[in-house]
């Protein structure tokens, strides 16, 4: 049964309640009573009283395809949790805890991947096609040729295995393309492809793929890990074994993990990279795809990951230079592989907290429909300042590419199984930029082809050391002609780059604002009001507001007034080349002019050049707010005698008329890729504790935070608070065997009954630290009875014109609210029942949205509810059912409110409200 927003009003609509009983103040509950000013659930929820504990519950009008990013409810703009999935894709589940209790849901919304999913979007604001920028200069070599060698194809299925956290074992399955003709061991690349449907029926639509695992009767696997065959094609043709594993397993399972499944992912690669470095001593006891290709050498191992398979890769990496704790890994070997660089494709990065000594290529898709906010920047913005800066960090912007044709099995006329287009377009509003005819919008399988090229480019660089094709990469604008017609841009931080100008560090600005990169207030946040889309570089984290994320914005209506940004030490810029900024301006501008110049602890200044930028294709459903890199050469700094060893200032001047910019960082630079490694640092990871909350006295527990690794360094905590919401940090410093994180939590028992109360807490590392489990805290679980309700009567027989009244007791009071829902059914044979004329017409209205025309009797108004509810700390409430009086002469009538399951229908043996209303005349 769906239920509509007729179903929750407010208490005094919907209960006609009355107050005396124990004290109350009679009202509905207090959940429904707050989401909207109007004092209604949106459209689309409802709460269920489970049998255990309430349930916050979404029901889309439109099947919500199963994919990577979260879907998360919010209210009032902060995160409430992330809801388990139904297998209709229709339905989302909540369990309203001690962190959504009564009055909590306000303005309730749903997002996934920084995108509304609860309204339907507005049409494009932007009606003007866009235009692609022009070709850049061509890359004098160009890694997306395919090499000498030819290639075999096989796959290998081992024994399933269990991971913590998951209750159905995982397979371990994987395709291999290997060279052949080659002699000697070869590196190793492992693709991991991200979540998505797990099983689908072979004469079925979309509709009938589902998340289920293992896969029910009559069903298959959907072979996701079969998707990246022609990108393993053309690296087995240049040298490597590629090998691309199964993970259907884990996303059958993954709603249930606290990081989304990233930790389980990690250990699913390292236990086949284990095996691969087994067989590589011994191929005696290998598969035969395995024993038939080249020795895979793993000194040289490259992970490439799809959406959550880009946020598994990145902790697989992350995992194999810090390990992580015992109980919550898969692999508990020794590592006996190097990982040589990561590529990432529209990742999700739901921790936040990327691995920094190790090069990775984040593969931003411009019409991404699924990972939408392209959060996966963050495995570039993320890393500066966390450790030595040496590993190069690039992101590349795919313009017109989507989430899933990066996948032949994520897309259609190419699948085994029902597959679409994730970002899904209004045929009467066509987008700009994405919808299918757009001059931006690339083919399916122009976007995979220019996604191997630039997967081939990553695979030179980082395991093959060949600097010729690093211009593809970190920001030096060339272009692989076998990309084309893609157009492919680029910007990257580490490397080569020295001190910069970060405007997360200590820095003043006069002429711009310095800017947060995540936070409620539009005067404070970088983008604020008026933006067209979001931005890559400012996606949201679990907080509403964040410390440290800055940029620097300007906004001015006449050229010539700069903007200064002065740092607190001085810089060094002595031996780069260039000063390389990473500068955004509003998507579809052109002809942003800048000024930049800089000023030494001497007062010397020099204009370095003149910088132009211009804006990505974007409209306001794209994430089209993405730097551009722009280089000036120092040598202007150099004439003017300016002592590039010590510069206080960096002046960015608008030489347009009008306009806005950002400015995200900027980094003395010069050409090159240094050899990385890792620095040993301290590794944070938080658990999480449930507490039974006790019969009576106070006990003190602490979150269960552990440090290892070596060294110490700097992370940000942030305590979320159960009752608000809101979320308070500090920076800690960290180190094994210290005590910098904790976080103390005074529990109180009683014997009354209430939710769970999570207590949670969030880390990021910022500098010298690096963080596994980010996520974690401590519950308190209530370890009380329900209280019994009863119903008494108290008018359940009255004349036309009263009202029906009956009392609902509980037995104790409760620290939560305490509801049931109840729905009016058919009485008896031989009744008469109360008809839609019988009651009072504001009441019916409130109650259901119904009119009392036609006259039909209750049992027969779609959407008629009575949500019960006695308020938190009361042990009753009355409710009433006004009727009225007419001039018909009519038998009694009578009316039977019965109690609800879980899923809205009548509960044999339930509660039951009776009534009987007799004629007056």
């Amino acid at each position: 049964m769906v239920r509509t927003r007729r179903i929750w009003v407010t208490a005094a609509a919907v209960l006609a309640l009355v107050g005396g009983v124990s004290g109350t103040t009679a009202h509905a509950r207090q959940a429904p009573a707050a989401v909207r000013s109007d004092g209604k659930l949106p459209p689309g929820w409802h709460i269920d009283q489970g049998r255990s504990a309430p349930q916050l519950v979404w029901r889309s009008g439109r099947r919500v395809p199963m994919g990577d990013a979260r879907v998360e409810f919010r209210a009032d703009g902060r995160l409430l949790g992330v809801p388990k999935p139904e297998r209709d894709g229709h339905t989302f589940r909540l369990g309203l805890d001690g962190a959504a209790r009564a009055g909590a849901l306000k303005n309730l919304q749903v997002w996934s991947g920084g995108r509304r999913l609860d309204t339907r979007e507005a049409a494009p604001t932007t009606s003007a096609a866009a235009r692609p920028p022009a070709p850049l200069p061509a890359n004098p070599v160009d890694p997306g040729k395919p090499g000498p060698y030819r290639t075999k194809t096989g796959s290998y299925r081992l024994k399933s295995v269990r991971l913590p956290g998951f209750s159905v074992p995982v397979e371990m399955q994987a395709v291999v393309v290997a060279p052949t003709g080659v002699s000697g061991a070869r590196p190793l690349a492992l693709f991991l492809h991200g979540r998505h449907a797990t099983c689908y029926a072979p004469q079925g639509g979309s509709d009938d793929a589902s998340g289920a695992w293992p896969c029910p009767d009559g069903t298959l696997p959907i072979p996701s890990h079969r998707g990246y065959l022609r990108d393993q094609q053309l690296l087995a043709s240049q040298g490597y074994v590629t090998v691309s594993i199964s993970a259907n397993g884990i996303n059958g399972q993954d709603w249930q993990a606290e990081d989304g499944g990233a930790q389980a992912r990690s250990s699913l690669i390292r236990l086949h990279l284990a095996h691969w470095a087994d067989w590589a001593r011994d191929p005696r006891h290998a598969p035969p795809i395995v024993r038939e290709a080249p020795r895979a050498d793993l000194s040289r191992v490259l992970l490439i990951g799809h959406s959550r398979g880009g946020e598994g890769v990145n902790r697989a990496a992350l995992d194999s230079l810090y390990p992580p704790p015992a109980d919550q890994d898969g692999y508990h070997g020794r590592v006996r592989w190097h990982i040589s660089g990561t590529v990432l494709i529209g990742p999700t990065v739901f921790g936040q907290n990327p691995v920094p000594d190790v090069p990775s290529l984040t593969i931003l898709p411009g019409c991404d429909g699924d990972v939408s906010d392209l959060q996966g920047e963050v495995y570039v913005d993320g890393t500066r300042a966390v450790s030595s800066g040496k590993a190069l960090h690039s992101a590349v912007y795919v313009i017109g590419a989507d989430h899933n044709f990066f996948n032949t099995e994520w897309t259609p006329g190419q699948a085994q199984a029902p597959a679409e287009d994730d970002f899904s377009d209004d045929p009467d509003h066509p987008d700009p930029v994405c919808s299918p005819q757009a001059a931006t919008r690339l083919t399916a399988d122009q976007q995979h082809r220019a996604g191997s090229t630039y997967i081939a480019a990553a695979a030179r660089l980082f395991v093959a050391r060949d600097d010729r094709v690093r211009p593809l990469l970190d920001g030096s604008g060339r272009r692989a002609p076998s990309a084309d017609p893609a157009r492919v841009l680029g910007h990257a931080v580490g490397a080569n780059r020295g001190a910069g100008f970060l405007p997360d560090g200590k820095v003043t600005v006069t002429g711009g604002r310095l800017c947060s990169a995540v936070d409620p207030d539009p005067a404070v946040a970088c983008l604020g009001q008026g933006a067209t889309g979001v931005s890559p570089h400012f996606a949201q984290w679990e907080t509403g507001r964040e410390t440290g994320r800055h940029a620097i914005a300007l906004d001015w209506t006449s050229a010539g007034t700069p903007a200064r940004v002065r740092v607190a030490r001085p810089i060094s810029l002595s031996g780069a080349e260039a000063l390389a900024l990473r500068v955004f301006v509003p998507p579809n501008s052109r002809g942003t002019s800048l000024d930049v110049s800089v000023t030494d602890s001497h007062g010397r200044r020099a204009t370095l050049g003149r910088v132009r930028a211009d804006g990505l294709p974007g409209s306001d459903r794209t994430a089209s707010y993405w730097a551009r890199e722009l280089r000036v050469p120092l040598t202007a700094a150099h004439r003017a005698g300016v002592d590039l060893r010590s510069v206080t200032s960096l002046e960015l001047t608008p030489r347009s008329g009008s306009g806005r910019a950002w400015l995200m960082d900027a980094w003395g630079w010069r050409p090159g890729t240094p050899a990385v490694r890792a620095a040993g640092l301290p590794r944070v990871d938080v658990g999480r504790l449930t507490v039974d909350e006790g019969d009576s006295g106070v006990r003190t527990y602490h979150v269960p935070v552990r440090v290892s690794g070596r060294g110490s360094g700097q992370v940000r905590v942030y305590v979320v608070d159960p009752a608000t919401g809101t979320a308070k940090d500090r920076l800690v410093t960290v180190r094994p065997g210290g005590h910098g994180i904790d976080v103390p939590v005074k529990v109180r028992g009683n014997t009354r009954y209430g939710a769970d109360v999570p207590y949670d807490v969030l880390v990021k590392a910022v500098h010298g630290a690096v963080v596994g489990s980010y996520r974690g805290g401590l519950t308190v679980h209530n370890d009380d009875p329900a209280p019994t309700v009863t119903v008494t009567p108290l008018a359940d027989r009255v004349t036309e014109g009263a009202a029906l009244k009956w009392r609902i007791s509980l037995s104790q009071a409760a620290d939560t609210d305490i509801g049931a829902l109840f729905v009016p059914v058919p009485v008896g044979s031989g009744g008469t029942e109360l008809s839609t004329k019988d009651v009072d017409p504001g009441w019916l209205a409130e109650v259901s949205g119904a009119d009392p025309d036609p006259e039909r009797p209750l049992s027969q108004v779609d959407g008629l509810y009575l949500w019960l509810d006695v308020p938190a700390g009361k042990t009753g409430l009355d409710v009433t059912v006004p009727t009225v009086r007419d001039q018909v002469g009519e038998p009694a009538e009578s009316v039977t409110f019965q109690q609800t399951d879980d899923e809205g229908k009548p509960l044999p043996g339930g509660l039951t409200l009776n009534g009987t209303v007799l004629d007056a005349s």
